[in-house]
Parts: structure tokens; C-alpha cells; sequence
């Protein structure tokens, strides 16, 4: 993979470029914020992993930015703060996943075969999914509904895909921990919940009828009311 590292902490950064190109990737990196915006934007990358506090321009505004422009790239959010709310500023900024330093190498590899997994299974054309006016290319990566495209995240698309595949079924938080995110982190974070409520606010809100739905202590389950 091509994969663009955004930290400007020189040994963090010489440690993952050498590890990450010992894997076979290659690496490009920015040391700040601008620069990494600028590689982003001018460069074809199969993944990002972006440092959170960077000079010139911080990794969540350079986050918004590259998702302005790019809402298909997986961003791996790296983060010495480890709280539920600065993770989830990370992830309201568009970044698919984080991982808070200091960090296990093995566990950045494990979180980086998961957010690229999906885009490497293969040509094979997979059928496409509907539910109502919903509908969800897995070929194409495309979600339109009632006929209007919709742009969703890396982690966003693999979410809907996983909830359409069981459309009418309830699926629990650590079904959707073992089926989408493929990895463990903190299973007493709402970053489930932050992601559904992601999900409403671009398939449910602008439209009807609604299709996700909660069930209290049990989980979610996406079908027509």
C-alpha cells in the first residue's frame, strides 16, 4: 500500500516509516500539518495515519479537509490524548479510527489491515443491497438514497454495509465491534453510538421513513418502520 504518515515527531515517525516499510509499504511523510494537507491532496494514498497535535495546522482541521476533498481514503487518527471526547472529536472530524500513543506496532498493523480489508478482497462483483429507497454498491462503493448520492467514510460505509447485510435482524454493539472495526479497543465507549448517529444524520434525517432503530439494551436493527 501507499500510505501517507503525517507526525512530526521525529522518532515516531522515523520508528513507523521503518516498520511500516518493512511490511512492504511504501511511505511518504509530513512533518506538519500544511504538508500533510498538501501530500493529501496532491497524492493517491491507500491510507493515512495522522497525528493529532501537529504543527501549522492540527490533525483535526487537516482531518475536515482531506475529507472535504476525499471521502473514500481510511485515516487512522494517532493521539496522546486519550479520552472518550478528544477520540471522538477525532472521529466527528472524519477519521475512521484512532489509536492513542504510546502504541503497540502490532496493534497499528491489526488496525490497518482492517480499515484497508474491505478494499482488497478481490474484483468479484458483490451484489447490491437495498432496503425502501436505500440502496448500496459494495462493488462501487456507492450510497444513494431516494435517488440522491450520498458521501460516507471509510468506517461509515462499512458500518451501513454490515447493517444491510442483516437488514431486519438486531445486531448488538459487539457485533458491530467484531463485524466492522475487527480490532478491540474500549467496548465502554459510545463511538458505536457516534457512528449510528453519523449514519441517521445522512440516510435518515433528510428522508422517510427511518430505517436505522434502536432498541434499548439490545442493539440496532435497520428496516422500514
Amino acid at each position: 500500500m501507499k500510505i501517507l504518515l503525517v507526525e512530526d515527531e521525529p522518532k515516531v515517525a522515523a520508528f513507523l516509516y521503518k516498520g511500516l516499510s518493512e511490511q512492504t509499504h511504501t511511505v511518504d511523510v509530513a512533518m506538519d500539518g500544511l504538508q500533510g494537507l498538501h501530500q493529501a491532496s496532491e497524492g493517491q494514498y491507500d491510507l493515512i495515519i495522522l497525528d493529532q497535535m501537529l504543527p501549522g495546522l492540527n490533525g483535526l482541521d487537516v482531518c475536515r479537509r482531506i475529507r472535504a476533498e476525499n471521502t473514500r481514503v481510511p485515516i487512522l487518527m494517532l493521539t496522546a490524548l486519550g479520552e472518550t471526547d478528544d477520540k471522538i472529536r477525532g472521529l466527528d472530524a472524519g477519521a475512521d479510527d484512532y489509536l492513542v500513543k504510546p502504541f503497540a506496532f502490532q496493534e497499528l498493523l491489526a488496525r490497518i489491515r482492517a480499515l484497508t480489508r474491505r478494499g482488497h478482497e478481490g474484483p468479484a462483483a458483490e451484489a447490491v443491497l437495498r432496503l425502501a429507497d436505500l440502496t448500496l454498491d459494495p462493488t462501487r462503493k456507492m450510497v444513494t438514497r431516494a435517488g440522491h448520492l450520498i458521501q460516507l467514510t471509510a468506517r461509515e460505509f462499512a458500518l451501513l454495509h454490515f447493517l444491510l447485510r442483516n437488514q431486519g435482524r438486531v445486531v448488538s454493539r459487539v457485533d458491530i465491534l467484531e463485524q466492522v472495526w475487527e480490532t478491540s479497543f474500549d467496548t465502554g465507549s459510545n463511538v458505536i453510538d457516534v457512528y449510528i448517529n453519523f449514519l441517521r444524520k445522512k440516510i435518515d434525517k433528510d428522508f422517510t421513513p427511518k430505517l436505522i432503530h434502536t432498541l434499548v439494551g439490545m442493539g440496532y436493527v435497520l428496516k422500514e418502520d
